[in-house]
């Protein structure tokens, strides 16, 4: 490959490399909290959840972002990022019915160049 279309190429593997590595590092952190990991990269037509994690009854909705800066990839959960992660949610539980009893929360966990990961506990509430 050459030109434009291999540093894409290059680009993306890179970025989708450094993703896998950020989701890992979130479920080890949520680990540390007492969570257990139910799912990892849940995908449906509805959208994608990063992690699904559960500790007694609270069960956790996960979106993983990392960026250059903490706070820019807490920014970077849009609104229409949050409402298919809903309802990807929503569709997990179709599949998950045993769950469907517990306390449902949202979170985020975040991460910068060279940091710390973030855990954002309650980060948004479904519209």
């Amino acid at each position: 490959m050459s030109g434009v279309s291999g540093q894409r190429s290059r680009r993306g593997r890179l970025a989708w490399s450094a993703g896998r590595r950020a989701e890992a590092v979130a479920a080890m952190l949520l680990m540390a909290k007492g969570f257990r990991i139910l799912a990892r990269r849940f995908a449906c037509p509805a959208g994608e959840i990063d992690l699904v994690a559960g500790r007694g009854r609270l069960l956790v909705i996960v979106e993983v972002k990392a960026r250059a800066d903490a706070g820019l990839a807490a920014e970077s959960i849009t609104l229409r990022q949050r409402r298919r992660i809903n309802r990807a949610a929503e569709a997990y539980l179709q599949i998950r019915p045993d769950l469907a009893g517990r306390d449902l929360r949202f979170d985020a966990v975040v991460s910068g160049r060279g940091g710390w990961p973030q855990h954002i506990a309650d980060a948004w509430r479904p519209e």
